[in-house]
């Protein structure tokens, strides 16, 4: 990859950052960088073009990326305890913010950072099923949690 594409891969990255950082901690009056749940180090991203593609958007990425473009986004999150009873709920706002501010552009992956929770595999895996997924936004109690986490300070 050419130094100016993996400029906007970096630039993105930074992007995805700042928009998952700021959410909620179900349980904590905090944010979830705040506890140390979402890092930039667990974000990265990939081109699903050609490099030379990139090269047509100007920056700041985030305001330029054509609806034609798919880039494979993998957040991996720690949550504050090995046991959190929340930690799916914190999977799925991550999830939800990021499909919401790139709807239909990413390829996503959310995951635990595996030792940091009993059941990490577990959870990832249902983070990543798209029909959970949609099942657990169907439901008007999950989908009031969501908003809650997602909802501006």
């Amino acid at each position: 990859m050419d130094r100016r594409g993996s400029e906007h891969l970096m630039n993105l990255r930074s992007d995805i950052f700042d928009i998952i950082r700021g959410i909620k901690d179900p349980e904590h009056a905090q944010s979830l960088e705040e506890l140390k749940v979402v890092y930039l180090d667990g974000v990265h991203v990939e081109s699903f073009q050609p490099t030379e593609l990139l090269d047509k958007f100007p920056l700041p990425l985030r305001n330029s990326v054509s609806s034609d473009d798919r880039f494979l986004v993998s957040v991996e999150f720690s949550p504050t305890v090995p046991h959190c009873s929340l930690a799916t709920l914190i999977g799925l706002c991550i999830r939800v913010k990021l499909e919401e501010s790139y709807p239909g552009q990413l390829k996503l992956n959310v995951s635990i950072k595996e030792g940091t929770h009993t059941t990490a595999t577990e959870i990832s895996k249902q983070l990543n099923d798209k029909e959970r997924v949609a099942a657990a936004m169907e439901n008007p109690h999950m989908r009031t949690m969501v908003a809650e986490c997602l909802a501006p300070s």
